[in-house]
């Protein structure tokens, strides 16, 4: 403050510190590690930003050990937190499946037999996504359980019912506009049992199925 003499002998009364023992270690030469830590610094530095700023403590550490840098993992993550610098944390997994209560569920006419003695007989379709460097992008494909091929699929950056609609009406145009003997699968999610969904179904004669809720085997044992 204005007024007041300020100095390291005042400080240092305040502190309870004999001024001998600041000037001391003012003095000292800089330790092993500090120079240690001031010459690998900066080369884990490079080496995070060089993989994309994403590394966290264990990577950069195998990434270190391989770029022939000797250092141990608690000095790497020492290092890295006087850097400020930190790995790219996995983001909360993405739910595709979000069942609507309030909806009318269509039966289950398949009962996990993904079996079809001809073509267009019985499809299964499902809503997933895929992590990318722009974001999540939502993927809805179409499988012909007799030949296993995908006749219809649409990407998405989000997954609204129009993603599944798109992915239906590929399928219709390289598969046919009437598929009277067609039974389609899918999960119980929201976009599944929306009217839009059933009556795009009910334009090529298809019946819809809906599997049972939270059954990870239902589905996905088609495209295995």
């Amino acid at each position: 403050m204005a007024g007041r003499r300020l100095g390291v002998e005042r400080i240092c009364s305040v502190l309870q510190v004999a001024p001998s023992t600041y000037y001391a270690a003012h003095g000292r030469p800089a330790s092993a590690r500090k120079i240690r830590d001031a010459e690998l610094a900066p080369r884990l530095l490079e080496l995070w930003e060089s993989n994309y700023s994403v590394y966290g403590v264990r990577k950069l550490w195998k990434a270190a050990q391989r770029s022939g840098i000797d250092i141990g993992r608690d000095q790497v993550a020492r290092l890295m937190k006087i850097l400020q610098i930190e790995g790219v944390r996995r983001e909360k997994r993405v739910k595709t499946t979000k069942s609507d209560p309030r909806m009318p569920r269509h039966p289950d006419l398949v009962n996990r037999v993904f079996r079809a003695d001809a073509p267009n007989q019985l499809w299964v379709t499902d809503l997933t996504f895929v992590p990318t460097w722009q974001g999540v992008a939502y993927v809805c494909f179409i499988i012909d359980a007799f030949s296993r091929m995908i006749v219809g699929w649409r990407c998405a950056s989000s997954m609204k019912t129009e993603t599944v609609l798109d992915a239906i009406e590929m399928a219709r145009w390289s598969r046919g506009r009437h598929l009277p003997a067609l039974r389609c699968h899918s999960d119980a999610g929201s976009q599944f049992t929306s009217i839009r969904y059933g009556e795009r179904l009910a334009e090529i004669g298809a019946t819809p199925s809906i599997g049972t809720v939270g059954d990870s085997y239902d589905c996905q044992s088609v495209s295995t």
